[in-house]
């Protein structure tokens, strides 16, 4: 075989390299390629090892290339660098800052050829890593994008894809002790309470108000689904009432309300009174509105999540695929209660809500009407 070369300088490779200091991962793809520049043979034992699994381009242009150009024999390989110029040659098209020298540096940042398979094994991790960040981008994308015509099945769909792909890693990388990450979960955003969301949650606990049979049918839904906790706490209230077969309308509902301190200075009975007196609709369509966005809200914070995961390098493939998992179980119950909220029988559907609808303080009520004898 021909001799190694001299000893690369150290800026050498600067043209390959990122403004930023190079990971780890760089490190094992340069020991891979010098490993297969120096036994080409070494080629045929890195199993599913691909070139898309490469982080960087120039990388995985000299990985395609090793595998288009032809091998020369064992003695032709020993004589002369043929194998270099060829891998060389095939992968400028697609690289053309690609030199002679840099590929005398893979040679020399080889340690070990025959830790080849170790190398790839590294080089396969970063790639997953990098994927499970692809698929939360994706799954946090679908969440917020507003010009989706049905964001709910395009979350469900990517928590879908990115669970099977959760599942593959397990045949791919053995488990291992401490497999939960020990990334710090990140703070959980605040939901912010839009007018519009406040709307539709006062227009269902008047409608489940004034037809409250609906809700022994609507278990799909649930307190924290809703965006201001006191309306949540109102929802208990009533699915109380309901599972003691009693009385409901405003002023029972404002006697549980009382038992379970939701009263206060900001909060009074009149405002409870005035936010239960007018229903518009059904309270089917409402719980939906709310369980929609409790859903994207829930596939938001499960993507900033495993995010974190994948953000920490000490994470490993085992640790990712568990701790992600962990994140989707929320998503995934709450999809199951959309799948049961939207597979109900049909109702009637309401209006938008009214912009002049009832609100935590009541309007004053207007004068009766005295009926003449």
């Amino acid at each position: 075989m021909h001799p190694r070369p001299s000893a690369p300088r150290p800026d050498e490779d600067a043209e390959l390299a990122d403004a930023h200091p190079p990971a780890p991962v760089h490190y094992a793809e340069q020991a891979l390629l010098g490993a297969l520049l120096l036994e080409p043979a070494r080629l045929d034992g890195l199993g599913p090892l691909a070139p898309e699994h490469f982080d960087a381009p120039a990388h995985s242009a000299l990985y395609t290339a090793m595998h288009t150009a032809p091998v020369p024999d064992a003695e032709q390989h020993r004589r002369a660098p043929v194998w270099l110029d060829r891998v060389l040659q095939a992968a400028r098209p697609q690289a053309p800052g690609l030199t002679a020298s840099y590929l005398h540096t893979l040679v020399h940042r080889c340690p070990w050829p025959g830790h080849a398979a170790a190398y790839a094994h590294m080089i396969q991790a970063d790639h997953t890593r990098r994927t499970v960040r692809e698929h939360a981008d994706r799954l946090a994308q679908a969440a917020t994008e507003a010009s989706l015509p049905d964001p709910t099945a395009t979350v469900l769909a990517q928590c879908d894809t990115l669970s099977s792909f959760l599942n593959t890693l397990s045949s791919r990388f053995a488990p291992h002790p401490g497999s939960l990450p020990r990334t710090p979960h990140p703070a959980p955003a605040r939901r912010t309470a839009g007018e519009e969301a406040l709307e539709e949650e006062r227009a269902l606990l008047a409608c489940a108000t004034a037809q409250p049979s609906r809700l022994r049918e609507m278990r799909w839904l649930q307190p924290d689904d809703f965006v201001l906790p006191l309306h949540g706490q109102l929802f208990t209230c009533l699915t109380a009432l309901v599972h003691r077969r009693e009385p409901i309308d405003p002023v029972t509902v404002l006697w549980e309300a009382q038992h379970q301190h939701l009263l206060h200075a900001n909060f009074t009975p009149a405002d409870l009174i005035g936010l239960l007196a007018t229903p518009v609709g059904t309270p089917e369509h409402w719980g939906e509105k709310i369980l929609r966005r409790a859903l994207l809200a829930q596939a938001h914070t499960t993507a900033v999540q495993i995010r974190a995961f994948t953000d920490d390098a000490a994470n490993t493939p085992h640790q990712l695929a568990t701790g992600s998992r962990r994140a989707l179980a929320n998503l995934t119950a709450l999809g199951t209660r959309w799948q049961r909220a939207s597979h109900a029988p049909p109702t009637p559907r309401s209006p938008a809500v009214p912009r002049a609808g009832p609100r935590l303080r009541a309007a004053p009520a207007p004068p009766t009407t005295r009926v003449s004898r």
